[in-house]
């Protein structure tokens, strides 16, 4: 029975009276079934319910306890009879999921170590306060297939035509009903070639062709400026997300460099992963 109809059943079920243990007298060790001899723990309930979804965490606590319980003997029954026919697929697959939790556990106790509120505020004024000011820039663009389109509206605008018009007639890209404009953006936003173009050009300069990825640009800066600096509680999730993934960075770089570790791949036909996963479908 699925755990959410388990729990629907266990509140319909009248309970027996009976005079509660007192919280000194339980702990995590605490047995409370076994399943063919096996003990099924508090502590075990107490993993299931971190597992479960919030909605589930609200019940009244004699249908969630119930629930959990009859789970966790449904899964050890079902458990015991898979462990008499286990493949070494199946085994492969256990010590991943082994590995994988170990693994979460030492970098959720990263995470939790890498923010404070003097790391987030060294953080912010390191990238905000003391580095040097960043400029934005106002610019439109015209987007064309080749060179020689290119070249041919890059004629057209040096003899006076106007670039919002031609932009909304030629340029191929979402821009083009704006005339091309691209609002206010930093370089960093932008593909190196188009980001280097910009930057060579003065506010009213007109630039290009500069081929990208995405075809050939004339680029037009209308204006720039020197970006202010955001408050603290307007870039702190972006600098706890930073921290965060630079602390899990660290610990997997330390624990690896701590390790000694040896690869012995020479030889192997990197496609055999795709062959054994289809095999041992």
């Amino acid at each position: 029975m699925a755990f959410g109809t388990r729990l629907l059943a266990a509140g319909a079920i009248a309970l027996a009276f009976a005079t509660p243990l007192r919280a000194d007298d339980l702990s995590a060790d605490t047995v409370v079934a076994t399943v063919n001899g096996t003990n099924i723990t508090l502590g075990q309930m107490v993993a299931l319910r971190a597992g479960l979804p919030e909605g589930y965490l609200v019940l009244p606590d004699d249908i969630l306890f119930d629930g959990i319980l009859q789970q966790l003997i449904q899964q050890l029954a079902l458990a015991q009879i898979a462990e008499t026919q286990l493949t070494p697929y199946d085994m492969d697959m256990i010590e991943v999921q082994r590995l994988n939790y170990l693994a979460s556990v030492m970098l959720d106790e990263a995470v939790a170590d890498s923010i404070s509120e003097e790391k987030v505020q060294a953080a912010y004024d390191a990238q905000y306060v003391s580095a040097a000011p960043v400029r934005e820039y106002n610019a439109a663009h015209i987007l064309v297939a080749t060179e020689e389109e290119a070249k041919a509206i890059r004629a057209e605008l040096d003899a006076g035509g106007d670039f919002a018009a031609i932009a909304r007639e030629k340029s191929t890209d979402g821009a083009a009903a704006a005339g091309g404009d691209l609002g206010w953006f930093t370089l960093d936003l932008m593909v190196e070639p188009f980001a280097v173009a910009v930057g060579q050009l003065e506010a009213g300069q007109i630039g290009g062709p500069v081929q990208t990825e995405f075809g050939w640009h004339l680029i037009k800066v209308s204006e720039t400026r020197l970006a202010e600096v955001p408050a603290l509680e307007a870039v702190r999730s972006d600098i706890e997300n930073t921290l965060q993934m630079n602390a899990v960075q660290e610990r997997l770089d330390l624990a690896v460099a701590e390790a000694q570790v040896t690869q012995t791949i020479d030889g192997i036909d990197k496609a055999i992963l795709k062959e054994l996963a289809q095999s041992a479908e």
